[in-house]
């Protein structure tokens, strides 16, 4: 009997370790998550666009097909890709975060440039009034697209997440970094899923809703969605200068360039101390935040002439990175 229950504590101390221990894999994960905010929202905006000119019974599909091939990119691609740099070449994440950054200062600044109609944006190439808008050769084409649009986002978010995590071992960081790309899949697609089907709900409230208030939201819901797409672009476009901006200024730190993320930090205190005590810490993240972005959309702008006549018509010339025929 005492065997039986000396075997029962075992069990109940392994319990409580493991336990533990998942209760550190999700904490670590959250918080890497929530670095990488600035990829993560700017996701949810651009996924939408791919399911335009689907009918509604299609969308969902195509969302599921994208979801696969997101998680594909992490669980598959890039988690090894990261545990590989993690353990074997950690001088490396550093400049690889800096070179994700840039990527989103170029894209947020050129969305910005574009919406200002001074760049036509590296979604106009050569041949695109060429293709073929064949329903199941469309999906195919936007499916495949969406995917390789996702491969660099979740590249930058699990880059991101990877630099967040404290010194553990092999495995925390592996189960760690599998949550993130979870979770993160998960929130969002599960987001886009809603988005592009909220106009087909609100179509049928205001169609078939039995009370006046039913049918009054619904109608709300269609004409809303356009509005809200908008503030979504908007939203995610200033969370990637601020995050890609963020990043570069902490690189330019780590390498010993420490001037501009200086003066932003006593900028910063600076505005702080101009407002009652109760919100100064809540002013000091904003100014910084925004500080961080207006550097972001400059280095963005700087690198737009990059992009658009070296980096896009170099990929674009690989075979993985042709559009689809």
């Amino acid at each position: 009997m005492s065997g039986l229950i000396a075997l029962l504590d075992d069990v109940a101390a392994i319990a409580k370790v493991a336990a533990a221990s998942v209760d550190d894999v999700i904490g670590q994960a959250a918080k890497a998550g929530s670095k990488a905010a600035g990829a993560v929202i700017d996701d949810a905006a651009v996924t939408p666009k791919y399911l335009h000119g689907f009918e509604a019974s299609r969308e969902l599909p195509v969302v599921w097909r994208i979801t696969k091939g997101s998680l594909r990119n992490k669980l598959v691609f890039l988690l090894l890709t990261g545990l590989a740099l993690s353990n074997f070449a950690p001088w490396a994440i550093s400049p690889l975060l800096m070179l994700g950054g840039a990527y989103l200062c170029f894209e947020g600044a050129e969305k910005v440039a574009h919406a200002m109609g001074l760049s036509a944006g590296h979604g106009d190439y050569p041949g695109k009034e060429s293709v073929v808008e064949d329903p199941a050769h469309l999906e195919e084409q936007k499916a495949q697209g969406a995917i390789k649009t996702d491969f660099i986002l979740s590249a930058e978010i699990m880059t991101i997440a990877l630099a967040a995590i404290p010194p553990s071992s092999f495995w925390m960081e592996a189960a760690t970094l599998a949550v993130v790309a979870v979770m993160i899949t998960v929130a969002v697609y599960g987001a886009v899923g809603l988005i592009v089907k909220m106009d087909d709900l609100g179509l049928a409230m205001a169609k078939r809703g039995r009370l006046s208030l039913t049918r009054a939201l619904g109608r709300l819901l269609v004409k809303g969605m356009p509005g809200f797409l908008r503030l979504l672009t908007i939203v995610g476009t200033a969370a990637m200068l601020w995050v890609g901006g963020s990043i570069i200024i902490h690189g330019l730190e780590e390498l010993g360039f420490g001037t501009l993320g200086h003066w932003i930090h006593d900028a910063a205190v600076s505005v702080a101390h101009q407002v009652p005590a109760g919100i100064e810490a809540g002013t000091e993240w904003a100014a910084k935040a925004a500080m961080d972005g207006v550097f972001g959309l400059l280095l963005g702008l700087l690198l737009i002439p990059v992009g658009e006549k070296l980096i896009t018509p170099l990929w674009r010339a690989l075979p993985f990175g042709k559009k689809p025929a």
